[in-house]
């Protein structure tokens, strides 16, 4: 073989060789380019694009008039890297330094920096110890100091401490309206709404952070022409609430004096325009300062008027015989028998507070006759009585903007005495925004309105979002209903009513009383109440509903002692504020006071004479009607006792019978049986 053919071998197997690497060449690139484009091309540009993101800032809550009562200020925090520290004696010696200016002990900086290792759990439980690069020394530092602290590290010869400036929510009002407005809390740069409007409106009120993606060069300075993509963050809405401020004010005044005097678990005050629904200031006790949250506790934070149903008591009273007056079934002049203050229905007793005899509806409503009103609710009949209560929002939500909220109790398990006892405020329990609710439907006519909080919503380019106003149909079939109840509900704060305490010097109040037992062990304690007032005022032309209530007042129980004061004081001061002219002028409101002062006194003179001469008969051994009187057993016995109890129960009741040729109408007194 000459040399010649040797090395045409080698040029072919080189050939072969270098055919065979360009082979295994191009399908590497194929697969490189081509099949693993999107995996190496994520891995690049993890290598050289960058992100950075820009804070917005959170939406701020004002009043109806722009007054500002939740805010954002800026604070500061300084954090740390204890792995920039590179010894023992830089670490004691920045630890000294940062103790003096942040005010802190020198151990607690000392044991943050020199902790370098921390141990961190994976998604799939496994763990690992990793380098620590972030601690936080102290947060929340306000700014003025803060100014002065960013200034000394500055000029210090230490690395791996860095200074952040934050926004932090404020409350410039304190403890006002803190359980309506809620609280954040803050973990790093995540802001967690917890309560209140700021958690029903979290969605609104957050800021939406911008975010600019842009290729950066070695060095790591942005490429003039490498922005990738661009995401613009807005800051949150602003709140607008329907709260005045002065009227808060005068609320939360007030209701200090309230809780002071009455010593009571809580205390609510709750004002609203009864035609659009619009809180215009709401208090609650107890409450907390939300710029001062030590030993700040869950239950403090939750708004009882929303959450918290109780038995109203008589207050409830009112809704029944307005609905008894639209059905046409009574007149204000109706006259019931309301059996002296004892009455048995389905072999219970009922009975009111003091004796009262044969009484005008309208009187019913003065004197708040348990027994007159269970009476009207029995011609009403069963499932009228309970569309007419569910008609005024009872055993739904108001539609406030707070959570949780509870529907109270409404109809459940009802028995045989039920129709007798719910329109009364037992066996129901209703909230708080509920009953203002109910009362604002009798105030402007029968229409159902949803309770508003927030006005108006500002959006971060200026839009403007207003909140509707929710009113529907009205529930009375006759236009005067209204009229005629409130007409009634203003004798409750005339001399003789049970809340004269509650009338407004000048103007007339429409209004009602409600002294709810509470149950302790099961039973009605005579002891424990719930006591409230709730007024409409100016009664013929109303601006506003307010509802006084004390839970377990310590002394007086009468909701008109007890909350009538003070529906009052707050009345007055808002009515000034508001500027509405009074009904009567001083002069005549006087002559009409007094007038019905002699009213009211010419029939309890009536009432006490009649007793006298009652009390006289008894002693002359004559019944009421001058006969011979049967002699009372003094022993009965225990079975003889049950089967006069059972006999009582079998009496048919009395109905209301009118009177054709009079044209009103009366109720026959119901017969007894002998004992």
């Amino acid at each position: 073989m000459t040399n010649y053919s040797r090395i045409g071998r080698r040029v072919k197997i080189a050939a072969v060789i270098f055919c065979l690497l360009f082979v295994f060449l191009g399908y590497h690139l194929y697969g490189v380019q081509i099949q693993r484009h999107e995996e190496l091309l994520t891995k690049a540009r993890v290598k050289y694009t960058f992100e950075t993101q820009k804070e917005n800032v959170r939406g701020e809550i004002f009043d109806h008039a722009g007054n500002l009562l939740v805010g954002n200020s800026p604070i500061g925090s300084v954090i740390a890297d204890p792995c920039a520290f590179e010894n023992e004696d830089k670490c004691r010696e920045a630890a000294a330094f940062l103790a003096k200016e942040l005010q802190l002990p020198v151990a607690e900086v000392y044991r943050k920096l020199s902790t370098r290792e921390e141990t961190v759990t994976d998604k799939d439980g496994n763990t690992r110890i990793r380098k620590k690069r972030y601690v936080l020394l102290k947060k929340d530092i306000p700014f003025d100091v803060f100014e002065i602290n960013r200034e000394h590290i500055a000029g210090s010869k230490f690395k791996g401490i860095s200074c952040r400036i934050s926004l932090k929510r404020t409350y410039p009002k304190n403890a006002m309206l803190a359980n309506i407005l809620g609280i954040t809390t803050k973990d790093r740069d995540k802001v967690s709404a917890r309560s209140g409007l700021e958690k029903y409106f979290d969605a609104k009120i957050s800021s939406v952070a911008g975010k600019v993606k842009y290729e950066r060069s070695r060095d790591g300075s942005p490429l003039v022409f490498g922005e990738i993509s661009r995401q613009n963050g807005h800051n949150g809405y602003d709140l607008y609430l329907t709260i005045r401020e002065p009227l808060q004010s005068i609320l939360e005044e007030e209701i200090d004096k309230f809780m002071a005097e009455s010593k009571s678990k809580h205390a609510y005050m709750v004002m609203a325009d009864p035609y659009t629904g619009d809180i215009l200031a709401v208090a609650q006790r107890p409450t907390f300062n939300p710029n001062d949250r030590k030993g700040l506790s869950q239950n403090l934070m939750g708004n009882p008027i929303a959450e918290t149903a109780f038995e109203p008591g008589s207050i409830m009273k009112p809704f029944a015989v307005a609905g008894a007056l639209d059905l046409g079934l009574v007149r204000p002049d109706t006259r019931i028998d309301c059996e002296n203050g004892s009455w048995f229905f389905a072999g219970k007793k009922l009975g009111d507070s003091h004796k009262i005899g044969v009484v005008t509806v309208s009187e019913v409503i003065k004197e708040s006759s348990n027994i007159g009103t269970a009476k009207i609710a029995l011609e009403i009949g069963e499932p009228r009585l309970k569309n007419i209560l569910s008609s005024f929002g009872f055993g739904q939500r108001t539609g406030a903007p707070l959570r949780p909220e509870t529907v109270g109790l409404f109809y459940r398990n009802p028995s045989k005495i039920s129709i007798t006892r719910y329109p009364i405020g037992q066996g129901i329990s209703v909230t708080p925004l509920q009953m203002v609710r109910g009362y604002c439907m009798l105030a402007n006519g029968g229409y159902p309105v949803k309770l508003r909080f927030v006005d108006r919503i500002v959006h971060a380019d200026g839009t403007v979002e207003k909140i509707p106003v929710d009113r529907g149909q009205s529930v009375f079939r006759r236009p005067e209903t209204s009229r005629e109840i409130l007409s009634m509900m203003k004798l409750v704060t005339e001399p003789g009513g049970t809340a004269s305490q509650a009338a407004v010097p000048g103007y007339f109040v429409a209004g009602k009383t409600g002294t709810a037992q509470k149950v302790v062990n099961g039973r009605y304690s005579n002891r424990v109440h719930t006591s409230s007032f709730v007024g409409i005022i100016p009664a013929d032309r109303p601006r506003f509903v307010l509802m006084v209530t004390a839970d377990e007042p310590t002394g007086k129980q009468y909701g008109g002692e007890v909350a009538g004061p003070y529906f009052r004081s707050v009345a007055e001061r808002a009515l000034k504020y508001m500027r509405v002219k009074p009904d009567l002028d001083e002069a005549t409101y006087q002559t009409y006071w007094k007038a019905a002062q002699k009213r009211a006194l010419e029939k309890k003179l009536r009432i006490w004479a009649k007793e006298r001469e009652e009390r006289e008969r008894r002693k002359a051994g004559l019944s009421s009607t001058g006969k011979t009187a049967q002699p009372v057993r003094q022993n009965v016995t225990a079975p003889a006792r049950s089967r006069y109890q059972n006999s009582r129960a079998r009496t048919p009741q009395p109905t209301i019978r009118r009177d054709p040729r009079r044209e009103r109408a009366y109720v026959a007194p119901a017969r007894r049986a002998a004992m």
